[in-house]
């Protein structure tokens, strides 16, 4: 198909990815530790790592848990840990030997938690002290075997840690739990880098398994190649090239990296390229941010438009109003443009929008480094990607036609783990089918027009419908439940149930406690509405679109 965008692509950038003799991101990523191996790699809390130190570290780790773990290749192993260098360390160590990342959100409920492990057949966690006690109550549901504890304080000197360890003690911070663990630091220690025997690595391997929605409630396994991570950090350093200079950007990464934009973006793309990541474990309150600008010159930044509308309302930025910014990406939801214009009447810097979603590594699109970029679009392909709007039975559709939006590339995953039908349904002839409704116009340049299915989009991250409603349905005193986004100021869109009572008795603050003891935190709903009846179709499906209509 011919590609109208290619005439938008800098003269610099090669419309095609080349792999060269790459055949996986651990490759890619030593070349990086050889290349730059003196400058600084990451900063987390003060403390930073130089890539000649991680590539040492990693390959400790490495060599821990494939000699004393016996961890091989294709074992998955879940990682679930803040923005810490430790995470750097155990996502780059599992790539290293060939072993299959379950990236996990630090703050899932015992229940989400024991979902991914039994799905993914984890083997193997590396945690945080602060969660150890939600494993305790579902490990033994699971096959995992080996459980690695780090903490905060671990990346820290040793009077630091010292202090930081005592203060936590105090406050009684980190739970008790009577598993038999390895500290993270001891790890280190056992691990021979002298003992390590590197996996031979195809592209076709499996190097990712990032949960997700997809097309309905059920969280399931985003299976990311090799081929397909590789693929979108060289289509990123490709579109990138022309501001950055490779070994001298510090890249501010706010957002999480268990979360598959700043795992690719930030992390991958940027450090194959030696760039310095400076790591934000608590981007909230945002003067934990701002403070960032204040001690580094940020060169580049992504982010979403809640961060970015906090950023601008924040008067120590307004007053920093940073001037070291080169590139300002945007994405994981829509950016408003009111908040583009004040972030660039602050900065002198524009935000880039761009486009993904976890089935595709996750960049698909983002605009052109120019001014001159038409408002609201999410941008053009990337290089190797081929992006159409197609009719509901399957038709190309002209330019300025809404359809939804479907895209082919080296970048889109394998499939869903475990999962044969819901890969059906999502990728056909090649072709991955968004659920994203869209139009493109003569230039080639792609706008959202809106989401097909029900989803909510909670500052960035999804929140889908059946999952909620089934934590409410959990209830003893509720009969039925519907959930809903409504448009939000602070985080876009924030999730409503309608709930049918069984019990007449029943509170808000029953359900908004239930929920909190069974979602994570940007899932609870923050406004319910009790109702006599829900609006339903013939054969009895609730009609969450006549909900979204009625909402006062």
């Amino acid at each position: 198909m011919e590609r109208t965008w290619l005439k938008n692509y800098p003269t610099s950038v090669n419309p095609d990815v080349q792999f060269g003799d790459l055949t996986s991101i651990s490759q890619c990523l030593d070349r990086a530790f050889n290349k730059y191996s003196r400058l600084p790699a990451a900063t987390c809390l003060g403390t930073t790592m130089t890539y000649g130190e991680m590539s040492v570290t990693v390959t400790r780790f490495a060599s821990f848990l494939q000699n004393k773990l016996g961890i091989q290749k294709g074992d998955r192993i879940a990682i679930m840990l803040p923005n810490t260098l430790q995470f750097l360390v155990a996502e780059l160590a599992a790539i290293k030997i060939g072993a299959v990342c379950v990236n996990t959100n630090p703050l899932y409920t015992p229940r989400e938690m024991k979902h991914q492990f039994i799905d993914s057949g984890a083997r193997a966690i590396v945690i945080l002290d602060l969660f150890t006690d939600k494993l305790e109550e579902i490990i033994k549901d699971t096959k995992i075997e080996h459980v690695i504890v780090t903490s905060v304080a671990d990346q820290l000197p040793i009077w630091k840690s010292a202090v930081l360890s005592a203060v936590m003690q105090v406050k009684k911070l980190v739970p008790k739990h009577h598993l038999k663990v390895t500290r993270f630091k001891k790890a280190l220690s056992e691990g021979d880098p002298s003992k390590i025997k590197l996996p031979e690595m195809q592209l076709d391997d499996l190097a990712i398994l990032q949960y997700t929605g997809g097309t309905t409630g059920i969280s399931k396994g985003a299976m990311l190649t090799q081929r397909n991570i590789l693929a979108n950090m060289l289509q990123i350093q490709s579109i990138t090239r022309e501001a950055l200079e490779p070994g001298a950007e510090v890249v501010l990464t706010a957002l999480p990296l268990y979360h598959i934009f700043a795992l690719s973006v930030n992390f991958l793309a940027f450090f194959a390229d030696g760039q310095h990541m400076i790591l934000v474990p608590k981007p909230i309150p945002i003067e934990n941010t701002v403070k960032m600008f204040k001690q580094y010159k940020i060169t580049v930044m992504t982010g979403v438009n809640t961060l970015f509308n906090s950023l601008n309302n924040s008067r120590a930025f307004q007053e920093l109003a940073p001037r070291t910014l080169k590139i300002v990406v945007a994405g994981g939801m829509a950016l408003q443009d009111s908040v583009n214009k004040t972030f660039q009447t602050i900065t002198g810097v524009r935000i880039t929008e761009g486009f993904g979603l976890t089935e595709a590594s996750p960049v698909t699109h983002v605009n052109p480094l120019s001014p001159n970029n038409p408002v609201g679009s999410i941008g053009i392909p990337l290089p190797s990607t081929f992006a159409k709007v197609v009719s509901e039975d399957g038709r190309d559709l002209l330019p300025g036609e809404t359809g939804e939006l479907v895209i082919k590339g080296p970048q889109v995953m394998k499939g869903y783990w475990k999962r044969d039908d819901e890969t059906a349904s999502v990728l056909r002839n090649g072709w991955l089918w968004t659920g994203d409704m869209a139009r493109m116009n003569e230039d080639g340049f792609f706008f959202i027009v809106d989401r097909k299915k029900d989803m909510v989009l909670v500052s960035g991250f999804n929140v889908y419908p059946n999952e909620v409603e089934d934590v409410l349905a959990s209830h003893a005193k509720v009969l039925e439940a519907a959930v809903i986004g409504v448009p939000d100021k602070s985080s876009g869109e924030a999730v409503k149930a309608f709930v049918v009572a069984k019990d007449k008795s029943l509170t808000v603050e029953e359900l908004r406690a239930h929920c909190k003891e069974n979602l994570t935190g940007y899932k609870v709903p923050r406004h319910f509405e009790f109702r006599d009846t829900l609006p339903k179709s013939n054969v009895g499906k609730i009609l969450r679109r006549e909900l979204r209509d009625s909402r006062s």
